[in-house]
């Protein structure tokens, strides 16, 4: 293999120091809500101009992979997620966390993220020709039925009924119309200054995640505290360790389901993380766990958003074409040192870019290494009072949401969602379904507005969405998914109807002997 020497090549003493820096830098910076793995090797970039190109990106590509990873701290520790792409890790990581079990929960997430980042990389490294060509495949007609893909999730992801779910994920893509139409220019539902440019993706995340949680916070000052506290136990690491032995599916499938996601221009982490977390509770043989503190939950989402990183590359590296927004400052990056994607990346400047490929395995192990290390710390974290809880998260959740357009206005937007969201939580309204269809209006409505303008000049609407042998594979998912989650519920109902006329029969028969 042609990266095997680049493998030693950048163990050198600077380049393991960039890596590990980088790997505790990008954790910290994940870790805080609002501040997106995109920010955090933004705000790095200017940093690597004087940089050898090869350190340069060691020093980008580690930061990357370790924020993914970051986010799910507060994920798990106060029901925040650091980045869009821990949605999904909160289901389970945050419920594990109050039954006083998130210093396992935190392991599992650090080492299912890096087994799904090595997945990712080998990925990238032996797969790199054939995904391009498939990726390319991917037009706007394919992109549209993968995010209808995505919305079939909705309905599982809501902690009421299914009903519940549906409107929800319903409001998000009504709230994801808001603005100006990027393809015709026209604007929607404005009728405020502060709505001109849309609703971002960081300041909704952090109102319909944070506020809520704030508000609940403030409830309890003064009382006995909600949070569990815990203290960092012997043996925890070893049984976190055992639960993936144990799962070898979850990750495996989270790992598998990153990738394809990751190598497809503009899906992300966060649609990987819901899918996998979704196709997990559906293979599930208990899929009524989910959602109640359980391993497989942690595991299959966390390893499905580390592994985008790898596969991100792909489409960047060989023909210049971002797999995601941090992929697309990295490919800022590679342009300020003179590196230009395509094949001659893997010819002329074969030392650059093998290094920064074979690098990007030993970050995932440091990234492992340091938020273990990190994790047994976590404690400190759930133990502090509720009252500078709250004024903590609430400067982070501020600082957060005007840092990523510096405008007020995102501010306002991210309380007035949060208000909204707890008032609603507390009649069984989730926010997951909410997120999903903010990030996923735009990737359906833009790609189909783009359809139906190459659709208009060739055979029309139903030639171009219903034909070709990608659209039908992804059409076939959809009506899956729609029809194994009816089936799962029907099932759901019928074990629970089940079980109380079993109660039933035996409160009868006690009665009876009585």
């Amino acid at each position: 293999m042609d990266f095997i020497p680049y493998l030693f090549a950048c163990l050198t003493p600077m380049k393991i120091a960039l890596m590990v820096g980088g790997a505790i830098g990008g954790i910290l910076l994940g870790a805080a809500p609002g501040l997106s793995p995109t920010m955090a090797v933004a705000l790095l970039v200017p940093f690597t101009f004087h940089m050898d190109p090869a350190e340069g990106l060691i020093l980008l590509g580690a930061v990357y992979t370790a924020a993914v990873a970051g986010g799910s701290i507060t994920a798990i520790l106060i029901n925040i997620p650091g980045a869009p792409a821990n949605i999904a890790t909160m289901f389970d990581g945050h419920t594990m966390a109050k039954k006083g079990k998130a210093e396992k929960a935190l392991y599992l997430s650090c080492m299912s993220s890096g087994l799904g980042g090595i997945f990712g990389v080998v990925v990238l490294i032996l797969f790199t020709p054939p995904i391009a060509r498939m990726a390319m495949e991917f037009g706007p007609a394919e992109l549209f039925w993968l995010a209808i893909f995505g919305v079939t999730v909705i309905a599982g992801l809501s902690s009421g009924t299914v009903v519940k779910g549906l409107y929800a994920g319903a409001f998000g893509l009504l709230l994801s119309c808001i603005g100006e139409n990027p393809v015709y220019g026209v604007e929607r539902f404005v009728f405020s200054d502060k709505l001109t440019g849309g609703i971002a993706i960081i300041p909704a995340l952090i109102g319909l995640f944070a506020i809520p949680q704030i508000f609940t916070l403030v409830e309890t000052i003064g009382q006995s505290l909600q949070r569990e506290s815990f203290k960092a136990q012997k043996g925890v690491l070893r049984e976190a360790i055992g639960e993936l032995l144990r799962h070898p599916r979850e990750w495996i499938m989270g790992s598998v389901v990153g990738s394809f996601i990751g190598a497809i221009p503009g899906a992300g982490g966060q649609v990987a993380g819901l899918i996998a977390y979704d196709q997990s509770k559906k293979m599930s043989k208990t899929p009524e766990r989910y959602g109640t503190g359980i391993s497989e939950g942690v595991i299959s989402v966390e390893s499905s958003n580390n592994a985008t990183v790898g596969p991100a590359m792909i489409p960047l590296l060989t023909m210049g074409i971002p797999g995601s927004p941090t992929a697309a400052v990295l490919l800022g990056g590679l342009l300020i040192h003179g590196l230009f994607p395509g094949p001659d990346l893997f010819t002329k400047h074969a030392d650059v870019a093998y290094t920064f490929i074979a690098s990007m395995i030993v970050a995932q192990v440091a990234m492992v290494v340091f938020g273990i290390m990190i994790s047994r710390y976590s404690h400190i974290v759930m133990n502090i009072p509720n009252i500078f809880m709250v004024a903590a998260v609430t400067v982070l959740c501020v600082y957060g949401s005007y840092s990523v357009q510096n405008s007020m206005d995102d501010v306002i937007i991210m309380f007035c969602l949060g208000l909204f969201m707890y008032l609603s939580s507390r009649n069984s309204f989730s926010p997951a379904p909410i997120v999903l269809g903010l990030i996923l209006g735009p990737l359906a409505e833009d790609n189909f507005s783009r359809g139906k303008i190459i659709a208009q000049t060739g055979d029309g609407l139903a030639s171009y969405f219903l034909s070709g042998g990608v659209n039908m594979i992804v059409i076939g998912l959809c009506a899956l998914s729609i029809g194994w989650s009816i089936y799962s519920e029907y099932k759901l109902a019928r074990n629970k109807a089940t079980r109380l006329r079993e109660e039933e029969q035996h409160a009868a028969a006690t009665l009876s002997e009585a």
